[in-house]
C-alpha cells in the first residue's frame, strides 16, 4: 500500500477519533462509577456480607441508626470495626458511624459507661445499647434488642424439678436462656411457694416440664394469671401432668399415654426409636417461613378434647409411620398394637392456642391506644416435649429457631418470626500434634526438598547437552 500525505491524515484522523472516543468512554464509566455501586463478596461463606438474619433485621430499621464507636488512635483495631459496620452501610444507609479516641473525650466515656476499648453505642428511637466486641452476632442482636422497645420478660417457674434457664446441665435450658438474653429478654425463675405471685410485667411464663405435682394453690395461681390474659409456653414431657390436669381441661386438651416412637428416624442414622422428628409446619403465624426439621427425643402427643374459649392449632405433627408407644421401651423390636390402645400417626406434639384477651385487660393495655387499635391476643403453646429445648439438643437441626419462634409468637413479636438466631462464625481450625507434625514434614522439608531435585536434575541434563 502507497502510503502518501492524504493517507498519513487519514490515519492521524483515525488516531485522534479513537483517542476521544476512548477518553469518554473512560471518563464515562468513572462519573458511573460515582454514582452506583457493584459490589461482589466471592469469599468463603460470604464472610465480607450480611447474613439473611442480620438482613432482616436491618430491614425493619425505620429511622436512622447512630453507632458511636470508642476506640483510641490503634489503626488495625479502628479498620476492622470500620470494615465491620461498613457492611451494614452499605445495606441501609441510615446505619451512621462515627469514631472517638476516649483519651481526649474522658467526661464522655464515664458518663456513657465505657469500658473496653473499640466498644459501640447504638442509639435508635431515644434508646441505646452497647456492645463491647465489634462482630456481626453482637451488632445485630443489639440491633434487635433496640428494635423491640419495651422490656420482653420470660418467667420461669421452679421448684418442682424444672428446666433452669440459668444451668448448663445437659438436661437444663442454659444456652436457651443466654439466647433469650442476648435477644433482649429477660428470663429470670419463680418460686411460688416462696413468692405466691405472678408478677404483672410477665411477657409469657414457662412450665419446663416439672417432675413433681404442683400443689393446688399453685396451679389456682397460674389459673388466674391465664384469667387475666396472661400468655404461657408449657413443655409437657411424656408420663403425668403432675397436677397440670385443670390446665388441660381449660384449653380442651388431653395428653395421650405413652411415648411416641418414630421409626423412620433410622433412615436418617438415628438409631434412638423415641427421636421423633417434624419435617413439615402448617401456615400459622409462629411457624411463618419455618422450614428447617426439629427433633423431639421422648416425646408425648395431645389431642384436642372438649369445648374450649381458645382456638386450638396442630403446629408440630409427625410422620404417619409413628406411634404412641404405651410398652416397654426397651423391647428389641417395637411394633404398633392397636389392643392395648396405641395410637398410629401422624400425632399432634404442638399446639398453639389463641384467644382474644378478657375485656379487663384488654381495655386497661388500650387506655392509651386509639379506640381503632384490635385488642391483642392471649397466646399459649403447649409442647409435648422439654428435651428439644434442653442443653443436649439445643443444636439440632431447627430446635433453637423453633424456641426463638415460639417466645416472639407468645410475646406478640410476630415481626422477628423466623429470624434466625445469628452466632459468631466458628474459623479456628484445630489440629492435632500429629496432624501439624505431618503438615510441617510435607511443606517444610518434602516439598522444598522436591523442588530441589527436581531443579538439579534439569540442571545436570542440560549441561550434558
Amino acid at each position: 500500500m502507497k502510503i502518501n500525505a492524504r493517507t498519513h491524515l487519514e490515519i492521524r484522523l483515525q488516531n485522534l477519533a479513537f483517542l476521544c472516543l476512548f477518553l469518554t468512554i473512560t471518563g464515562l464509566l468513572g462519573w458511573l462509577s460515582t454514582r452506583y455501586v457493584a459490589e461482589f463478596d466471592w469469599t468463603a461463606g460470604n464472610r465480607n456480607t450480611l447474613s439473611e438474619a442480620s438482613r432482616k433485621v436491618v430491614d425493619l430499621l425505620d429511622s436512622p441508626v447512630n453507632i458511636t464507636v470508642f476506640a483510641r488512635e490503634e489503626k488495625v483495631l479502628r479498620d476492622r470495626i470500620k470494615d465491620q459496620l461498613e457492611r451494614y452501610q452499605r445495606y441501609n444507609k441510615s446505619v451512621t458511624c462515627r469514631f472517638i479516641n476516649p483519651d481526649t473525650q474522658p467526661t464522655q466515656v464515664r458518663e456513657q459507661g465505657i469500658t473496653v476499648d473499640g466498644e459501640l453505642l447504638l442509639e435508635y428511637h431515644g434508646h441505646s445499647e452497647k456492645v463491647q466486641e465489634a462482630n456481626e452476632s453482637g451488632i445485630t442482636n443489639a440491633l434487635q434488642r433496640l428494635l423491640q422497645g419495651g422490656e420482653r420478660r420470660l418467667v420461669f417457674l421452679e421448684g418442682h424439678g424444672e428446666r433452669s434457664p440459668r444451668n448448663k446441665g445437659d438436661a437444663d435450658m442454659g444456652q436457651f436462656g443466654d439466647e433469650m438474653t442476648r435477644k433482649g429478654i429477660t428470663a429470670s425463675t419463680l418460686n411460688l411457694a416462696q413468692t405466691p405471685a405472678i408478677p404483672e410485667n410477665t411477657s409469657a411464663l414457662v412450665l419446663a416440664s416439672p417432675r413433681v405435682r404442683l400443689m393446688s394453690g399453685e396451679v389456682r395461681l397460674i389459673q388466674d394469671y391465664l384469667n387475666k390474659g396472661g400468655n404461657l409456653l408449657w413443655l409437657q414431657d411424656a408420663g403425668d401432668a403432675h397436677g397440670l390436669e385443670p390446665l388441660l381441661q381449660q384449653f380442651g386438651l388431653k395428653l395421650l399415654p405413652g411415648v411416641i416412637v418414630d421409626p423412620s428416624a433410622q433412615l436418617f442414622g438415628i438409631n434412638d426409636p423415641t427421636f421423633v422428628m417434624v419435617t413439615e409446619y402448617p401456615p400459622h403465624p409462629a411457624m411463618r417461613g419455618f422450614s428447617i426439621m426439629t427433633l423431639f427425643p421422648m416425646a408425648s402427643a395431645l389431642e384436642t378434647s372438649g369445648k374450649t374459649d381458645f382456638q386450638p392449632t396442630p403446629i408440630l405433627s409427625t410422620l404417619r409411620h409413628a406411634w404412641t408407644e404405651t410398652g416397654s421401651l426397651k423391647e428389641t423390636k417395637l411394633q404398633f398394637d392397636a389392643d392395648k390402645g396405641e395410637r398410629q400417626g401422624p400425632l399432634v406434639i404442638g399446639f398453639a392456642l389463641a384467644r382474644a384477651r378478657p375485656a379487663s385487660q384488654a381495655n386497661n393495655a388500650d387506655s392509651t391506644a386509639e379506640n381503632t387499635a384490635p385488642p391483642q391476643e392471649q397466646r399459649i403453646a403447649v409442647i409435648g416435649d422439654g428435651d428439644f429445648l434442653a442443653n443436649s439438643y439445643l443444636g439440632e437441626g431447627g430446635n433453637l429457631n423453633l424456641g426463638v419462634n415460639l417466645v416472639n409468637w407468645l410475646t406478640q413479636d410476630d415481626r422477628f418470626i423466623n429470624i434466625p438466631p445469628l452466632t459468631a462464625t466458628d474459623r479456628a481450625l484445630n489440629l492435632s500434634p500429629i496432624a501439624s507434625i505431618a503438615i510441617a514434614i510435607v511443606f517444610l522439608i518434602l516439598l522444598p526438598l522436591l523442588f530441589f531435585v527436581s531443579g538439579a536434575v534439569i540442571w545436570f541434563k542440560r549441561r550434558k547437552r
